[in-house]
């Protein structure tokens, strides 16, 4: 086994895990909804998600560890995919909360930083954004 195929096969049972704990914020308000479904067939895309993969986390996501990235880029877009996921019925309840919450130490997070981070994330994914955040996404180039 070469040494590309030892990094391959980390970075994939990082994708596994990742899509896992996305497949189980989509679960946790029982069946999902074609927009939910939609997205989950997206990230299984984007993660290198086969079709069997795919199928055998869906039935039971919570048996894959999180296992975080090295890089706090790639934490900040996996937490960014989940929020994707959260959002995709346009409301957080109290139980998406705590689990994310719990996921976002799982990637390496302080207690205090994630909560920071949730409570930023919600703000901006539920469009609460001050003018001064608006402005700045908007020239962001």
């Amino acid at each position: 086994m070469s040494f590309t195929d030892l990094f391959d096969s980390g970075e994939h049972k990082r994708n596994i895990g990742h899509f896992a704990s996305i497949a189980n914020m989509a679960a946790i308000d029982g069946e999902l909804n074609a927009e939910e479904e939609k997205m989950l067939r997206r990230f299984a895309r984007k993660l290198d998600i086969d079709e069997g993969e795919y199928e055998e986390i869906l039935k039971n996501p919570t048996k894959y560890p999180i296992n975080p990235p090295n890089s706090a880029d790639r934490r900040l877009e996996r937490m960014h995919d989940l929020f994707e996921m959260i959002f995709a019925d346009h409301e957080i309840d109290d139980h998406e909360r705590f689990l994310i919450e719990k996921y976002a130490i799982g990637l390496g997070y302080s207690a205090e930083l994630a909560q920071k981070l949730i409570k930023r994330s919600v703000e901006i994914y539920s469009g609460g954004l001050d003018m001064e955040d608006y402005r700045y996404l908007l020239n962001k180039k």
